[in-house]
C-alpha cells in the first residue's frame, strides 16, 4: 500500500493544494494522511481537487475550531472502506486493501504538545488496537515526540523530555510496533531559521504489515510547502541481478537429499569453459532445490504441528482403548519424526539468527521472528546519495560501492620501488648449451663412481646404456621445467 503523510500546516492556500495534488498523482497514492489542516470542516469538492479524482473517500476531524484537525483520504479502487473510529488526535480507518486482500487499519495521528495529552492519546490507541487484534495496523502522522535524544537537534531539553521518550517507546513496545526503514533525511521537521530540527513524523506498523509488504520503506521528501517533510510509504523491488547460491543446513538431515543433488548435478549439461559450466549447473540446481524444498521438504513448523496432532489422536485412542500393533508402530515412527523435525528447526533457526536466542527459549516467539526480519531490513543496502540526490538503482549503487573501495584501498603515495635498474642473474650461452647437450658415457661413469665413493674396476662391465637412457629422460624433464620457469 502506498501512503502519503504530511503535516500540512494549513490547507487554505492553492499552493499547498497543488503540491499535494502533484505528490499524490506522481506517486500513485492509495491513502493520504494530513495533519493540521486548520479547517473545521471540509467538502467533497476540496477532497476531489486534492486528489484530482472524484472516486475518493475521506474523513475529517475538525479538532478545536481547526486546531489539531486531521484529514484521511483514500482511493476507492485501492482501499475499500469498512468503518472508522475518530477521536482527539487520531482518525482510524478500517477497511481492506483490494490488491493484497489485506484487512488493515490506517491510523492518522496528530499528538498535542502536552505530555499529559500524549499519554492519554497513546493509551487510547493501545486500547483500540487490543480490541482488533486480527487486523493489520499502520500508525502514521506527527507524533510530536522522539524516541531518543539524537532525533532532536538545536532544541532545548525540557524537564519532561526523558519521560516523553520513555512513554513513546513504551507505547511502541506494548503494541509490538516496528518502525519502517527510513530513506533520505534523518529529520522531518525544520525550524524556519534552520537551527532546530527534529524527527517528529514517522510510520509505525505491526509485524503482519511487514509480512505482506516486506520491502516497505518510508521516503522523506524535500521540504516544500510546510516546515514538515512529507513521507511516502511504498514498497519498491529492485533487480540486483542473480542471487548467490545458498543452502540450508537442515536439508542435509533429510533422507535422500544427497542422492538427489548427485543425480541432478550429473544430469545437467552445459557448454563453455569450466567456470561457465559450474555457474549454469548451480543455477539449474538452485531452481530444482526450490521446487524440492516446497514440495518435499515443506514447512517444518506445519509438519511439526501435523505430527503432534497425529500423536495426540493416537494417545487419546490409547487412553480409551488398546492400540493395535500397527498403530503402536505408527506412534513410534511419529515420535522419531518429531525428534528429527526439532533438530531441523534448531539448525534452521541457528543458521538464520546466528545468535543465542534459541538457547534462551525464544525460538517460537513472535518477537524472535520479527527481530529476524527487522535485522534483514536494517542490514539491507537501501541506496546511495550521489551528488546530493538519493539513488536506489542497482547499477548506480554498484558503481558507487566499487568507487568507494577503490578509493579506500588504493595506494595513497608512490613508494618509489622500481625494478628497472636491477640486473637479475642469468645463464650464459655456454652454460645453456651445456645444459641441453647430451650426456656422455664418461659423465655417467664419473657420476656413478662419485656416488660409490671410489673408482671400482668392477664397473667396467656395467651396462651404462640403461643409465644413459635414464639420464636422457631426466635431462628432458629438467629442460622442460626450466623452460616453464623462464616463461613465467
Amino acid at each position: 500500500m502506498l501512503i502519503v503523510n504530511l503535516n500540512v500546516r494549513g490547507l487554505g492556500g492553492s499552493t499547498k493544494a497543488r503540491y499535494l495534488n502533484h505528490i499524490i498523482s506522481s506517486e500513485g497514492a492509495d491513502f493520504v494522511c494530513l495533519q493540521e489542516t486548520k479547517l473545521s470542516a471540509i467538502s467533497d469538492a476540496r477532497c476531489f481537487a486534492l486528489w484530482g479524482n472524484n472516486n475518493v473517500g475521506w474523513l475529517h476531524y475538525g479538532g478545536d475550531n481547526g486546531s489539531g484537525s486531521l484529514s484521511s483520504l483514500w482511493h476507492k479502487e485501492a482501499f475499500c472502506y469498512d468503518t472508522h473510529i475518530m477521536g482527539k488526535g487520531f482518525i482510524a480507518v478500517f477497511g481492506q486493501h483490494n490488491k493484497s486482500n489485506c484487512r488493515c487499519v490506517v491510523v492518522n495521528v496528530y499528538a498535542a504538545c502536552s505530555l499529559r495529552d500524549k499519554i492519554s492519546l497513546w493509551g487510547e490507541l493501545t486500547d483500540m488496537k487490543k480490541a482488533s487484534q486480527d487486523m493489520v495496523w499502520c500508525f502514521c502522522g506527527d507524533f510530536n515526540a522522539v524516541r531518543k535524544s539524537c532525533e532532536r537537534k538545536g532544541v532545548s531539553m525540557r524537564d519532561n523530555q526523558s519521560a516523553e521518550m520513555r512513554g513513546f517507546n513504551t507505547f511502541i513496545d506494548t503494541n509490538l510496533l516496528i518502525e519502517i526503514p527510513l530513506v533520505g533525511k534523518h529529520f522531518t521537521w525544520f525550524n524556519s531559521n534552520g537551527k532546530a530540527k527534529s524527527r517528529l513524523d514517522r510510520v509505525l506498523v505491526t509485524e503482519e504489515w511487514m509480512q505482506i509488504w516486506p520491502t516497505c520503506k518510508q521516503y522523506v521528501q524535500r521540504r516544500d510547502v510546510s516546515d514538515h517533510c512529507a513521507l511516502v510509504v511504498k514498497s519498491t523491488v529492485k533487480d540486483w541481478g542473480p542471487k548467490p547460491f545458498r543452502s540450508i543446513d537442515a536439508w542435509i538431515m533429510e533422507r535422500g537429499f544427497t542422492d538427489l543433488v548427485k543425480d541432478k548435478w550429473s544430469s545437467y549439461s552445459a557448454q563453455g569453459n569450466a567456470l561457465t559450466v559450474i555457474k549454469e549447473k548451480l543455477k539449474r540446481l538452485k531452481g530444482d532445490l526450490k521446487v524440492w524444498n516446497r514440495d518435499v521438504f515443506g514447512n517444518m513448523e506445519t509438519s511439526k504441528k501435523s505430527i503432534l496432532q497425529e500423536l495426540e489422536a493416537l494417545d487419546c485412542q490409547d487412553c480409551s482403548g488398546a492400540l493395535s500393533e500397527t498403530q503402536r508402530l505408527q506412534r513410534i515412527g511419529l515420535v522419531s519424526r518429531r525428534k528429527e523435525t526439532d533438530k531441523k528447526l534448531e539448525s534452521l533457526l541457528c543458521q538464520k539468527a546466528r545468535a543465542s536466542w534459541f538457547k534462551n527459549g525464544d525460538s517460537c516467539s513472535k518477537f524472535y521472528h520479527s527481530s529476524l526480519r527487522w535485522r534483514r531490513l536494517k542490514n539491507e543496502v537501501k541506496g546511495v546519495e550521489v551528488g546530493g540526490q538519493w539513488c536506489e538503482e542497482p547499477c548506480t549503487v554498484r558503481a558507487e560501492a566499487k568507487k568507494l573501495f577503490e578509493n579506500r584501498f588504493k595506494a595513497s603515495r608512490d613508494f618509489g620501488v622500481r625494478l628497472d635498474a636491477v640486473e637479475f642473474k642469468s645463464l650464459s650461452q655456454e652454460d645453456n648449451l651445456s645444459l641441453v647437450a647430451k650426456f656422455t658415457e664418461k659423465e655417467i661413469r664419473d657420476a656413478v663412481w662419485q656416488c660409490e665413493g671410489s673408482k671400482s674396476p668392477g664397473l667396467d662391465g656395467f651396462n651404462f646404456n640403461f643409465i644413459k637412457n635414464s639420464w636422457e629422460v631426466l635431462k628432458v624433464e629438467i629442460v622442460a621445467a626450466m623452460a616453464n620457469f623462464h616463461a613465467t
